[in-house]
């Protein structure tokens, strides 16, 4: 039977927390940020949980 491998986009997008939660970045920060407000800028910068119908996906495409 072969190694179970990680998907890399999941590694670079995704981090487990002690606590076995996952974080993970807000989207719509990359470009085009001069129409969106200083407010919602900053709240995009603050990392985020991940939903709990997501969890078992994403910590299957992780091999956590």
């Amino acid at each position: 039977m072969p190694k179970m491998k990680t998907k890399s986009s999941a590694k670079k997008r995704f981090k487990l927390t002690g606590s076995g939660k996952i974080k993970r970045k807000h989207a719509f920060k990359s470009h085009i940020l001069t129409k969106k407000s200083t407010k919602r800028k900053r709240n995009l910068t603050q990392s985020g949980l991940v939903d709990k119908s997501d969890v078992r996906n994403i910590k299957r495409q992780l091999c956590a």
